[in-house]
């Protein structure tokens, strides 16, 4: 499951964490199988501090409904993504992220992400994504596959906790302009500096990849170009720290309400 092309043909991935695994079980998932490794698990058990993290529940829950496999230390490890494991992982379904699925809020804010990279990149903007309460994140022309684990584990869950569209750029576009969100884009071309614009209506605010910035079509259809001061060497911002930025200053505007 740690290539796309598999994970696609399949319709499944991997989930890692007791916290993960819960927020995806709050967030209606669907798994297939659950594996687990007592002596890791123990081993958690015995340094954590967190005591809403219930293993043996969460794995008691899961197995009634999926087949759970117990692993020996070695095995699990040779299984497994991340480094410093929780003692369980599961093969979970993949969901459809269609734009017609997206639910809005009366005063919607919204983020879009133009063919961003790094998977590490991507989970750390639904992480930001989710802590801003926006309504959707557009995933648009995507190059990462969101169900890569690195998405998964540098999201902590937030993967699951949003709510997420994968489409192409002008069906984005499209759909925003029927929605009547304005569209604010991060651009270096005729841009106002991002706290000048107006936030408190309906609005999505769109950013690309640190190589390719984003394409003309959002240019052209949008409200205003923004562009974040910088005073340094440098001419361009890790896109996870960008739109955090301007999401804060978006929440600011509103008073820190949607």
């Amino acid at each position: 499951m740690q290539k796309a092309s598999v994970r696609k043909k399949e319709g499944l991935f991997v989930i890692e964490g007791l916290r993960e695994i819960n927020l995806a079980i709050q967030s209606g998932y669907r798994f297939q199988s659950l594996y687990f490794c007592p002596d890791i698990i123990e081993r958690n058990i015995v340094v954590s501090s967190d005591d809403s993290l219930d293993p043996s529940g969460l794995i008691s829950s899961v197995s009634r409904e999926v087949l759970a496999i117990e692993t020996t230390a070695t095995v699990f490890r040779k299984l497994v993504y991340r480094e410093n494991s929780d003692g369980l992982f599961v093969i979970a379904f993949q969901k459809k992220h269609k734009l017609n699925s997206i639910s809005l809020s009366s005063n919607p804010l919204l983020l879009v992400v133009e063919s961003v990279e790094k998977p590490g990149n991507l989970g750390a903007i639904l992480r930001t994504a989710d802590a801003a309460g926006v309504d959707a994140l557009l995933a648009c022309n995507g190059i990462t596959d969101i169900y890569n684990p690195n998405v998964v584990r540098s999201s902590l869950g937030t993967l699951f906790t949003m709510q997420i569209a994968a489409c192409t750029t002008d069906e984005a576009v499209r759909w925003l302009k029927e929605k009547r969100i304005s569209i604010f884009t991060t651009s270096l071309n005729a841009s106002l500096s991002y706290h000048l614009v107006n936030y408190t209506l309906p609005a999505a605010i769109v950013a690309g990849s640190e190589a390719t910035g984003i394409s003309p079509v959002w240019e052209e259809n949008s409200e205003a170009n923004i562009i974040i001061p910088m005073f340094g060497k440098v001419d361009s911002m890790n896109v996870s720290v960008a739109t955090s930025i301007v999401l804060y200053e978006a929440l600011r505007q509103r008073n820190f309400h949607n």
